[in-house]
């Protein structure tokens, strides 16, 4: 019985559809805006939640934690109050973003990516190294009511187009 037990446990482990525990002490959530001039802002996001469950699961990104590590000081508070503010996540009214899984399988998570309660289904490459996986989630902003410099949406803007795609590179470490 204690055999059959500690194999069952041993295959619900397999990224591929079972159960992980994630520790997001050791993971990494970056994320990336650019501007077609090629300059960019990133830095880290946290998670409040992090569960994958038999090929399901879902993780909770906390935006009031959305940091740049490309400004300092007077600039990078400017810079972090507008990404924060309407023209682009809101935080104020939508403090969180969620990607529910809904099935992984063959190197591909399948969900739904919601932000300012607007949902879109993703496919996100991923790669496997021993207890790490590791991929980037790419999103085009505008679909979540994110226009705000879009070349897409406004005329004459010159140097000032923001890329309307939005990178979250993930680094995540089981247990």
């Amino acid at each position: 019985m204690k055999s059959t037990i500690l194999m069952m446990s041993l295959i619900l482990l397999s990224f591929t559809g079972h159960a992980m525990d994630i520790d997001l002490s050791k993971s990494s959530f970056i994320w990336k805006g650019s501007k077609i001039t090629g300059s960019f802002h990133e830095g880290p996001i946290k998670m409040k939640k992090a569960v994958l469950n038999d090929g399901k699961g879902e993780f909770v990104a906390d935006l009031n934690s959305i940091d740049d590590t490309t400004l300092d000081g007077e600039l990078k508070q400017k810079f972090l109050g507008h990404i924060k503010s309407s023209d682009f996540f809101n935080v104020e009214k939508y403090p969180t973003a969620k990607l529910k899984v809904n099935k992984i399988d063959n190197g591909y998570l399948f969900g739904e990516l919601t932000i300012k309660d607007k949902t879109h289904h993703v496919t996100v490459p991923f790669e496997k190294n021993g207890k790490t996986y590791s991929g980037t989630l790419a999103f085009d902003r505008t679909r979540f009511d994110m226009v705000y410099g879009s070349g897409n949406f406004f005329k004459n803007l010159g140097d000032k187009v923001i890329n309307d795609t939005v990178t979250l590179k993930f680094k995540i470490v089981t247990k």
